[in-house]
């Protein structure tokens, strides 16, 4: 068979068998049915889109079907994908944040992202168990390389190649992400507005105004930290003993050294606010509440290392001002205390940006220990994952808030999943003030990213619905990896034997 008669096969085009190999009568059949084969591919040519002109018509049918179909855009044949490669690129977005890229050998690919802070390598690790496998079981590969995910950053690497592998199946299936999740309950996704700590009022005014009336944002969150308090004698108990250099209680330390204040669990520093420090705190959320008024949700975070006594105290203090949430006040693994902290309070209470697995979920939703979860895709396992969470607390009548500080890739990605998840409250948005955040990529149906405070869901465009801007991307690499997409062949082999059960 020649390569034309194998392609006009493909297309359910078969040409007719010699006319001299059969009988007279089934060669006027089969004559015939090659006219109306031929006319039926020009009828649905023409219908289709594929402008054939006078000319072209006459042609012979294999010039015709390769002429009319050379800029086609034809979409991978699922069952035939094999992941070929998986690369990365390391970007500035909160502070340091990689993206990785899974090829394949039908030409598409998959983009995901290696949580904010967390190391590439936790991705590029997982290629040798990739390579040759179909992205499009996306939840087979994911129960492979699920055993090398921890909790928070430790998940990125399997977080990032399973936020890959649902942008590779969509573009081969030509769908949306949602769509592979179930489909949708939303167009739009609710966006809070990450709003971090300022040098004064007159500044904190400056960035609240900012996020409500020019980028038309509905839903804030701010710190309300104890670091605030640093200059204000009388507001902390035993606080001098965990400040840094620069007499800050910094919560984001050197990892080397385990005992620091960023590195010693809330309950062990003893620290503790005095009436004075509770009353400064409230005034700084007295402030924010009279610039943005009661008609939008304000949540906080960021508090400090201070055990549960002392959260209890601060949330009693803050409660007049109806916030829409108290975040991590504690670590999330503590569950019980999570339910002492959620009995004695009216304000909502709520974890979960650190937590990878539904399975790690479960005991805090099972107590009834918080008021709503807040999983970060880009830790908690990935989309399928993060809507079998979302799905899970919806059973038992708790919401769901999504966390994300990282690139547009992980922020679509969770846009996705949001959309997907019936008991979605909010998705966060930490790069309002990065000027370029938005063109690292470009979306493959011509929406906006967002407008007036929402995220613009992709209706039709397959995968997650975003493309790298390449020459914006290259403008933001960390310096300690100006790298982009190069081949990673030291990560092929396995030289492991990776079972875990005997």
């Amino acid at each position: 068979m020649t390569p034309s008669q194998q392609y006009l096969q493909k297309l359910g085009l078969t040409d007719p068998a010699p006319i001299e190999h059969i009988e007279p009568a089934a060669a006027a059949v089969a004559s015939d049915n090659f006219n109306n084969s031929r006319r039926n591919f020009l009828r649905h040519s023409t219908l289709g889109g594929i402008a054939l002109g006078a000319a072209t018509a006459l042609l012979p049918i294999e010039d015709i079907v390769a002429q009319s179909t050379q800029k086609v855009n034809r979409f991978s044949n699922p069952s035939d994908l094999k992941i070929t490669d998986l690369r990365y690129c390391v970007t500035t977005v909160l502070g340091r944040t990689a993206i990785i890229r899974i090829d394949t050998n039908q030409g598409i690919y998959g983009l995901g992202e290696v949580r904010d802070g967390a190391d590439e390598r936790y991705a590029l690790m997982l290629k040798s168990r990739l390579l040759g496998e179909n992205p499009c079981n996306v939840e087979m590969l994911f129960k492979k390389i699920r055993q090398f995910g921890g909790q928070s950053r430790q998940a990125g690497g399997v977080c990032g190649v399973e936020m890959a592998l649902w942008d590779l199946c969509g573009k081969a299936y030509n769908v949306p992400a949602w769509q592979l999740l179930g489909g949708r309950y939303r167009d739009k996704i609710r966006l809070y507005a990450d709003t971090p700590e300022a040098g004064s009022p007159e500044e904190q005014k400056k960035l609240i105004q900012y996020r409500l009336k020019e980028q038309g944002y509905t839903w804030l969150k701010m710190d309300v930290s104890i670091n605030e308090l640093k200059d204000k004698p009388g507001t902390l108990v035993n606080a001098d003993q965990w400040r840094n250099a620069q007499g800050n209680l910094a919560q984001w330390g050197d990892m080397r050294n385990s005992m620091s204040y960023a590195n010693t669990l809330h309950p062990m520093t003893q620290i503790q606010i005095t009436d004075k420090g509770l009353a400064e705190l409230a005034a700084v959320v007295e402030n924010v509440r009279s610039m943005v008024g009661y008609d939008t949700p304000i949540s906080s975070d960021h508090y400090g290392h201070f055990d549960l006594n002392n959260g209890i105290r601060l949330g009693r203090a803050l409660e007049k001002y109806r916030l829409a949430w108290l975040e991590d006040i504690v670590s999330w693994e503590l569950t019980d205390q999570w339910r002492t902290l959620s009995d004695a309070l009216e304000t909502p209470c709520l974890t979960g940006e650190d937590i990878y697995l539904l399975k790690y979920f479960k005991p805090l939703i099972d107590k009834r220990a918080v008021d709503i979860v807040h999983p970060d895709l880009a830790s908690s396992g990935g989309l399928l994952e993060t809507k079998r969470i979302g799905d899970y607390a919806e059973e038992n009548g708790i919401a769901m808030a999504m966390h994300q500080a990282g690139t547009p890739i992980s922020f679509m990605a969770s846009v996705h999943c949001a959309a997907a998840t019936q008991n979605f409250l909010s998705l966060e948005h930490h790069s309002i003030d990065l000027p370029w955040w938005e063109d690292l990529v470009k979306t493959t149906d011509g929406r906006k990213l967002i407008t007036k405070g929402f995220a613009n869901l992709p209706l039709t465009a397959p995968g997650l619905g975003i493309e790298l801007n390449d020459e914006v991307v290259k403008q933001h690499l960390h310096a300690s990896d100006k790298s982009y997409f190069a081949p990673t062949p030291q990560w092929n082999d396995v030289r492991s034997h990776d079972r875990i059960w005997s």
